[in-house]
């Protein structure tokens, strides 16, 4: 009988960490382990459910600004430890930072192995306001866990237990990207001519994202290149509400893009972008890692990027696509430029961004570096 795993994540939308999460939860049913997924509902629970996986409603709300947070978290700890107790769990995997604050200690009451996921440099989503509450809480979480994945070497400098973590870098399942995808049908939807050059980029509409730093830059190559579209692939799934989807737009009419610029807005599925799109980039602060930039890698599109964060761990400057020095706009239009101007250039650095996909990004290598912390981890 397999053993079972319990997997907590507290998401109300899909990221990559959930979806990276999905994959994991898909292709452990082909291993010893049975996982479960307690989520606090919404498509998460919904694509867990449609791979047959058990998913349990339990309420991790969240633990800052409430005078109702002590009773909160208690009452989301006692949820897991009997969740736990009740499946036989013989471990508990927190998927994201707020359901590792949840599990840990639920992990110590049931005495069920903790391994705590971190896929962000941060315990916030941003660098923290106050640093020293930030090394805190991870020394909290590190020593309640028996391992610590880091989803990458620049994720794990960030974390104070070193001898703690495995790094299990993100997959992709690659039969699903298919670099032959005719890119004509999204650009016919979002009326860019099928001869325009088109660079695009793939994020949620948050500042660090750099949706502004890349109006600049489109600005800058269409300088060059006056035919050049853009396109904007996100949106705010996470309910974040603020005014940077409008700033965005003024910032587009501002610099003469309002009509060369399309924002799609959220899309659940972004292989028909990537296929329209003759250069991927990324010009958004330092990522833990970014799935987007492999799934790019995966339709054989080159990447254009700044080299800090995981970047220089997904993308072989030169090789599959160009890293250009950090903070530094004119350098990655400069970047964009090169690779518009040589198609055949374009072409090689795409064939080897899939060749590396292949190499280093697979899901069943996500699967088997999971498995492995698992096997350490269970007596």
């Amino acid at each position: 009988m397999a053993d079972p795993i319990l997997f907590l994540d507290h998401a109300p939308a899909l990221g990559g960490a959930e979806q990276s999460l999905l994959l994991l939860l898909k292709h452990l049913h082909r291993s010893p382990w049975q996982p479960h997924l307690a989520c606090i509902g919404g498509p998460l629970a919904d694509r867990a459910a449609a791979l047959g996986v058990p998913v349990h409603t339990v309420p991790m709300p969240r633990l800052r600004r409430s005078l109702r947070a002590p009773f909160n978290w208690t009452k989301g700890v006692w949820a897991i430890f009997r969740l736990a107790r009740r499946i036989g769990a013989r471990a508990i995997v927190a998927n994201t930072v707020r359901s590792a604050f949840y599990a840990a200690p639920a992990a110590r009451l049931s005495g069920t192995p903790f391994i705590w996921y971190m896929r962000d440099f941060w315990l916030s989503e941003e660098r923290p306001r106050h640093p020293w509450a930030d090394r805190q809480g991870k020394r909290l979480l590190c020593a309640a866990a028996a391992r610590v994945i880091a989803n990458s070497r620049a994720t794990a400098i960030h974390l104070p237990c070193s001898g703690k973590v495995t790094i299990v870098y993100n997959g992709l399942e690659v039969e699903r990207y298919d670099p032959a995808m005719d890119g004509m049908p999204f650009r016919q939807q979002y009326r860019v001519p099928h001869d325009a050059p088109l660079v695009g980029m793939v994020g949620r509409l948050r500042p660090w994202k750099g949706q502004d730093r890349f109006l600049q830059v489109l600005a800058r190559v269409r300088e060059w290149f006056p035919d050049l579209w853009g396109i904007v692939v996100g949106g705010t799934p996470f309910g974040v509400l603020d005014d940077y989807p409008q700033r965005l737009q003024r910032l587009a009419a501002e610099l003469g893009l309002e009509k060369r610029v399309v924002f799609t807005g959220h899309l659940d599925d972004v292989r028909p972008a990537l296929a329209a799109m003759d250069v991927f980039v990324h010009p958004g602060d330092p990522e833990p890692f970014g799935l987007v930039n492999i799934e790019a890698m995966a339709m054989k599109k080159p990447v254009v990027a700044f080299a800090h964060g995981a970047l220089p761990e997904i993308v072989v400057h030169g090789e599959t696509g160009l890293l250009v020095p950090p903070g530094d706009p004119e350098a990655m239009a400069s970047a964009i430029a090169d690779l518009l101007r040589a198609p055949a250039r374009r072409n090689a650095l795409g064939e080897a961004g899939r060749r590396r996909l292949e190499a280093c990004f697979r899901s069943d290598h996500m699967v088997k570096g999971m498995i492995g912390v698992l096997r350490e981890v269970i007596q």
